[in-house]
């Protein structure tokens, strides 16, 4: 293929600044699928590779001979681009032009491009006016041409020049399904001279001929600026303001041009007149005959006049005129003629009478006069106000009589002659005072000091001529003329604007206003007529340089407001409906076109866009518009067709524009997923931003046009594309499918947005024409996590990542899983069953990635440690590798809230079996799952299996440590070794298997204790120094709530070695007193009373230190004697006894053959309150059977603790023994065997100890109690 080098492809790429002209590309063009619009690459005479020449053949089956078409900074011969245009040279100013997608057309079959001459004519930004194949005039033959027959408009006399203005051009030739066409619009406007007269010389519009490349029957393209102005009409329409200028009447308003000179100046610049054509019309004018001038002249009203009549009113009229003087100041006459009557100043034939308005003081008239004059410098109004003096009989005047100045008033009428009318006041008003237009109350003058205050008179003034001597005016309607002028001067204000004409908002300059001002004045145009000529003007010239349409819209507004259908002729109201038709058409062909003509990257188009549809909705809404354009169109209708068929357009360009050049399956579909983000993109700005201007305007979703006429015709295209997609595809193929698969995804979501929808769309389905690459897309996804896993095993260093405890593999693992798990949610199958199958595919190859990478990174870790032979080393790679385990349980773990199940099984309810579902992810999730907890127990094993054998042979150490050591001293090896370790192993694993390790250790180092107290009773001194190193281990295992918790540290084993080296360790006097505290609770727990019970009263008296006990009675005692029948007496003692040393046991008297006997004795015991309050402090109650020749026998023993002893905890002996509750014991045996009396018993060096043991032992020989 004969290919230019392509410089941008698609409207969305970024423009390329280029060094010289500034020539940017936005868009590919082709003829007939061959030649691509791009840049030249070379430099060659006549050409630039800055400015891009374009490759575009003459004809079809012409294309080895191209031809170019030159760029702005090029001059008419080879021309260095890098040269900056210098003033006065014919190089336009950069950047000039840029280029931008349109709808494309055949290139004519003769003929070529000549290069566009600086001076050739464009069209301003953004505007699109055709331009047709014609002659080249005036202009030299330029560098790279094609000779004097060329596409381009050249203006005679414009060589040399560096224009002001540069305006775009549309290059246009007969439509055909095949062809290429480019846009080209004025992106910078430069500055220079004027541009050479905008006209049109004949031979480039020969009178029933229409210009090369135009269509029979269809209107000539115009590339004049003048808009449809010859030059012999330009010249009249010259000659006309010429002559509006020259004769000039009234004093300038404050806001309009003084001087005279300056709009001469001004309307040659709008005219594009040399000096030359200047001088001779203005010589013209300057021999025609002057106007005849006129004071229109319109009495309105007046208020507060004098009453004349005996009714106190008046019968008021005005007579009216101009007198015309001589221009000497100081006549003698003067002031006697400012206070004359108009009637002798001002000849009979050129004074003005009103109606009478009868009996009023506020007459209204409303009437108008014109009032020709000759020199407005000597000119004067004259305007006489009188009252109406009707000859009345004295009957009727005293019959209208009311009060005293009724009566002054016949007296008065008496005097003077009948039929004599009264003066009311005038006005004199200098015409050179006046300005064009004047409306204002006039103070009425008296003739004499009389009545000085006569009221005010409402006059309006207008300097308007007749009879004007130009042929505009004896030719054509003043209307049309003016319409020409606004036009005329409107144009050029337009494309004087800086800021280029979209950004113009109607403003005229100053010597444009006051032109236009004098024009309609002098012509004497009303309101409605300037407001109609406003709008044909400013409607014309919008279709041709647009500007703001806010203008528009004021003028339709106007016309609306002053609408009166009767005032128009009928070829005004023909013009006028025209004018409203080509609006219409023509704004809503922009509108078919609004994705071009306002784009989005020009600022400030969506104003512009919402401007164009008010002043459509508004001008259909008119009054006007209703009457003279029947039927009326349906605006929304025609919009929401124009829409429908600009998509549809609009699409098809983008789908010829991005249509690849080399035909496969893999090409096609790329194509389709540009053009379907090309229609996304689209769509969404249609949502969120232009829906908003229509819906608003004329309540059209925009957005649900485009979507149901892009939807359907991607469809159609897409479905039409991949009809040869099958199983055999490449992968590089099923690649791009779910590329395309995701865009045709995102376009059918956005069906959500739309208000209301009938029936199924076109993408419904779309999924089902992708099923058979969906296996490719799978395995895909799982091949390319597999890759990356192993080779980021193999580049893992197994070392801690960043502030992570696990190193870099596991992140790469997490990124393969995270792109698995956005692959399901970006194939969101709509299928529920084939869904449920894929995510069971997703799962088994996740969970295969998982093992593999157990077995692998174990791998990794074993080689490096060997590599390294270092065992500190080993160890961490060990923690590295248990931590990256455990990362990855984590990551499985969260596999179902990141897939989402819940929704999966939601959709699979009704057409899955639930334990199928069950069977399928959650049982395979959790089996992976144990997998990789077995594998973190075997790692964390393995650690712990390390330290173990430090910690037993601390505590070996610990147990053979000599007795005169401290406990606190002998274990601080131990501490010491624990600490190191697990502080090292804390900072590299992370938490849980940390806490997996510890709780190994724990349970191991248990073990080790449990086996160092040996089987038998171990000395005090051993025991001591085991329980010191088990308190102190619980500590370091804690670790203040950052190790293990205390319900994992206290297990059952800890807490029954704890009791154990607690008792072991403790000394006698501690043991007894732990001994009697058992009894205590033992007591405290039993309900039974199968002993029997003693019933007795207790009370501290602290004033005394005294503790005084009632012992009350017995009962259900057991038989002990062979009668049936017991003697029993209780025995009192406080134990234990080495804390009450000087108290002797008190005992009741016996009670022959009782089982429930009375007692009700007293006992005193002397004591201090603090030893009351001793562990294990207690009352003994023992019951006795007497027997008077051997022992006596036991029947029970109750133990009251002191610690709760009434009274006690008061200062004062507040209580009373009345009020001492009863305390009833009941009545216990002691157990058989006891670890505590063994522990006594084993201290056969302590007489203490053994004194207890021997009498606890007799008191357990009499027990009942069995083991």
């Amino acid at each position: 293929l004969e290919l230019c080098t392509v410089y941008a492809e698609g409207r969305r790429s970024k423009p390329k600044k280029e060094v010289g002209c500034g020539l940017d590309v936005f868009g590919v063009c082709w003829w007939e699928e061959k030649h691509v619009l791009g840049v030249r690459s070379d430099s060659r005479q006549g050409s630039c590779s800055f400015c891009m020449g374009f490759h575009i053949p003459p004809s079809p089956g012409a294309e080895d001979t191209p031809c170019f078409l030159q760029g702005p900074c090029c001059s008419q011969g080879t021309m260095d681009p890098k040269t900056p245009s210098q003033p006065g040279s014919s190089v336009l100013p950069s950047p000039i032009l840029s280029i931008s997608p349109f709808p494309c057309w055949p290139l004519p079959s003769q003929g070529c491009f000549s290069p566009l001459a600086p001076n050739s004519l464009l069209l301003s930004e953004s505007r699109h006016v055709p331009l047709a194949p014609m002659p080249r005039v005036g202009c030299p033959p330029m560098a790279g041409g094609a000779g004097e027959q060329g596409w381009g408009a050249c203006v005679p006399g414009c060589s040399g020049r560096s224009p002001s203005t540069v305006v775009s051009a549309l290059l246009k030739w007969p439509r055909s399904d095949k062809g290429c066409g480019f846009l080209l619009r004025a992106a910078n406007l430069g500055g220079g001279c004027s541009p050479a007269p905008l006209s049109a010389s004949p031979e480039m519009d020969p009178a029933g001929q229409s210009p090369p490349g135009t269509l029979p029957g269809e209107e000539s393209p115009e590339m004049d600026l003048s808009h449809r102005f010859s030059k012999a009409e330009l010249a009249l329409l010259y000659e006309e303001v010429l002559y509006t200028i020259r004769h000039r009447l009234g004093k300038p308003e404050q806001q309009h041009v003084r001087d005279s000179q300056e709009l001469y100046s001004y309307v040659q610049k709008a005219f594009g007149m040399s000096t030359e054509e200047h001088g001779a019309i203005m010589q013209q004018v300057m021999e025609l005959e002057s106007p005849i001038y006129c004071l229109k002249a319109t009495v309105k009203e007046a208020k507060g006049i004098l009453g004349k009549d005996v009714s106190g009113l008046s019968d008021p009229y005005c007579l009216l005129g101009i007198e015309a003087r001589s221009q000497e100041p100081a006549h003698p006459d003067h002031k006697k003629r400012m206070k004359a009557v108009v009637k002798d100043l001002i000849p009979e034939d050129q004074i003005h009478r009103t109606q009478v308005i009868n009996q009023t003081l506020s007459p209204v008239w409303n009437e108008t006069f014109i009032l020709e004059f000759k020199d407005v410098e000597t000119a004067s109004f004259h305007l006489d106000m009188w009252d109406s003096d009707v000859v009345e009989s004295m009957r009727h005047k005293l019959g209208e009589l009311t009060d005293l100045h009724g009566l002054k008033r016949i007296f008065k009428d008496a005097r003077k002659d009948k039929g004599q009318d009264d003066f009311l006041g005038n006005v004199v008003v200098r015409l050179k005072d006046l300005h064009c237009w004047n409306d204002q109350w006039y103070q009425l003058e008296p003739r004499t000091e009389t009545y000085p205050e006569r009221g005010h008179c409402h006059l309006q003034f207008l300097l308007t001529h007749k009879k004007r001597a130009t042929t505009s005016s004896r030719t054509q309607p003043s209307y049309t003329v003016h319409r020409h002028l606004l036009q005329q001067l409107v144009s050029h204000e337009i494309l004087q604007h800086q800021a280029g004409s979209t950004s113009w908002d109607g403003e005229l300059s100053s010597h444009a206003s006051t032109v236009l001002y004098l024009h309609a004045t002098q012509k004497d145009l009303s309101d409605f007529h300037q407001d109609m000529a406003q709008w044909l003007a400013y409607s014309k010239l919008y279709q041709s340089l647009e500007f703001n349409s806010s203008c528009l819209l004021h003028q339709i507004t106007s016309i609306e407001y002053r609408w009166v259908q009767e005032r128009l002729r009928p070829e005004q109201k023909a013009e006028l409906a025209e004018s409203f038709q080509s609006l219409l058409t023509y704004g809503v062909s922009l509108i078919r076109r609004f994705r071009i003509i306002f784009p989005l990257s020009v600022p400030r188009s969506t104003e512009r866009l919402q401007s164009l549809l008010r002043v459509l909705v508004q001008m259909c809404k008119t009054k006007a518009f209703r009457e003279l354009c029947t039927p009326s169109p349906d605006l929304p209708q025609m919009i929401s067709t124009a829409l429908k068929s600009g998509t549809a357009e609009w699409f098809h360009m983008q789908k010829q524009h991005l249509k690849p050049m080399v035909k496969s399956i893999e090409e096609n579909s790329k194509a389709l997923s540009k053009l379907l983000l090309e229609v996304i993109e689209d769509l969404k700005q249609c949502q969120k931003i232009w829906n908003k201007l229509f819906s608003t305007n004329l309540k059209l979703n925009i957005f649900s046009i485009a979507y149901l006429e892009l939807e359907s015709l991607v469809a159609e295209h897409v479905q039409e594309q991949l009809h040869k997609v099958d199983s055999s595809m490449s992968r590089p193929t099923a690649e791009s499918l779910f590329d395309l698969y995701r865009k045709l995804q995102e376009l059918c979501q956005m069906k959500d947005s739309l208000p209301s929808r009938d029936g199924p769309l076109a993408l419904s389905n779309f999924h089902q024409w992708f099923e058979e690459a969906l296996p490719l897309w799978l395995q895909k996804a799982y091949t390319t996590a597999l890759e990356r896993a192993q080779r980021a095993i193999q580049m893992d260093q197994l070392k801690p990542y960043g502030y992570h405890k696990h190193s870099t593999s596991t992140v790469d693992l997490s990124t393969c899983y995270a792109q698995i798990v956005t692959t399901w949610k970006q194939l969101n199958w709509p299928d529920p069953e084939k869904a449920f199958m894929i995510m069971v595919n997703l799962l088994e190859d996740m969970c295969k990635i998982s093992l593999m990478y157990c077995k692998l990174i174990k791998e990794r870790a074993e080689a490096l440690s060997l590599s390294e032979q270092n065992e500190g080393e080993a160890a961490n790679k060990l923690c590295i590798v248990v931590n990256n385990i455990e990362q990855l349980r984590l990551l499985m773990l969260k596999l179902p809230s990141q897939l989402d199940w819940a929704q999966l099984e939601q959709r699979m309810r009704g057409v899955i079996d639930p334990q199928q579902i069950q069977n399928a992810l959650h049982n395979q999730l959790d089996s992976t799952v144990a997998c990789l907890d077995h594998e973190v127990r075997d790692v964390v094993q393995a650690l712990a299996t390390k330290l173990e054998k430090g910690i037993a042979r601390h505590i070996q150490e610990l147990s053979s440590s000599s007795d005169s050591e401290k406990p606190e001293d002998s274990i601080i090896p131990l501490m010491k070794f624990l600490e190191s370790e697990l502080q090292y192993l804390n900072e590299h694993l992370v938490q849980e298997n940390f806490k997996s390790l510890l709780t190994l250790l724990w349970h191991h180092t248990l073990s080790v204790l449990s086996a160092a107290k040996g089987p038998q009773v171990p000395p005090v001194q051993h025991c001591q120094r085991l329980f010191c190193a088990l308190k102190s281990l619980e500590l370091c295992f804690h670790a203040e709530g950052c190790g293990l918790p205390l319900e994992t540290l206290h297990s059952a084993t800890f807490r029954a070695l704890e009791t154990h080296l607690a008792l072991c360790s403790a000394t006698s006097r501690k043991l007894i007193q732990k001994y009697f505290s058992n009894r205590i609770q033992q007591q405290l727990d039993t309900s039974s009373e199968k002993y029997g019970a003693v019933t007795i009263k207790a009370l501290y008296r602290p004033s005394e230190q005294k503790l005084h006990v009632e012992v009350l009675n017995a009962t259900n005692l057991i038989p002990l004697d062979s009668n049936g029948s017991s003697d029993p007496f209780v025995q009192l003692t406080l134990e234990p006894r080495h804390e009450f040393p000087e108290v002797v046991a008190r005992t009741t008297q016996c009670k022959k053959n009782e089982l429930h006997p009375l007692f009700d004795e007293a006992f005193d015991f002397l004591i201090p309150s603090e030893k009351c309050r001793q562990e294990g402090a207690c009352l003994l109650l023992t019951v006795f059977d007497y027997d008077m020749l051997g022992a006596n026998d036991l029947e029970g023993e109750a133990f009251l603790p002191l610690c709760h002893l009434p009274g006690l905890d008061t200062e004062e002996d507040e209580a009373d023994m009345g009020r001492v509750p009863q305390t009833r014991l009941p009545l216990t045996h002691p157990k058989p065997t006891d670890e505590i009396l063994q522990l006594l018993e084993s201290r056969k060096r302590d007489k203490e100890a053994q004194a207890f043991v021997k009498l606890r032992k007799q008191r357990a020989k009499q027990s009942k109690e069995t083991e």
